[in-house]
């Protein structure tokens, strides 16, 4: 069974999606360019505000994600981890993370990719600060 959370978000003038290891999604209206892992600000959730259904799925290390980030006819997928450690408790952050490293911000874990490897065409796409971001969780258990 599939758990579907949608967030959306904006894009910002100071994403630079250089981070290697990490990418984050932030409630937060404003951007600098140390934010290197942020790739969509002004979203409309934050870790402590995804379903209570959708924290129990992830709240499993047999837990897939699938993170699919469009803009504009552009879209990556991210697939990453959940753990029963995940907490969901940060208000404005979800952050993806490649490592095991676990906090309230922390979406999943072990991801096969950070903010590094989305493509230069999604990334300019995210870089308008009129841009609208669909980013769309998808959880199921793996077999």
């Amino acid at each position: 069974m599939e758990t579907v959370e949608i967030i959306h978000a904006r894009g910002h003038q100071n994403v630079t999606s250089l981070n290697t290891t990490t990418f984050e999604i932030t409630k937060e209206t404003h951007l600098t360019k140390q934010g290197d892992c942020i790739v969509a600000i002004n979203s409309n959730k934050g870790a402590s505000d995804l379903r209570p259904e959708f924290r129990k799925a992830m709240q499993s290390e047999e837990t897939r994600i699938r993170v699919r980030i469009e803009a504009d006819g552009e879209a990556e997928v991210v697939n990453a981890w959940g753990s029963p450690l995940l907490s969901f408790t940060h208000p404005t952050d979800l952050v993806v993370r490649k490592s095991d490293y676990i906090c309230g911000r922390t979406l999943a874990i072990r991801a096969d990719k950070a903010a590094k490897d989305f493509p230069i065409s999604l990334i300019e796409k995210l870089q308008n600060p009129h841009q609208k971001v669909k980013i769309t969780l998808t959880v199921k258990k793996a077999t």
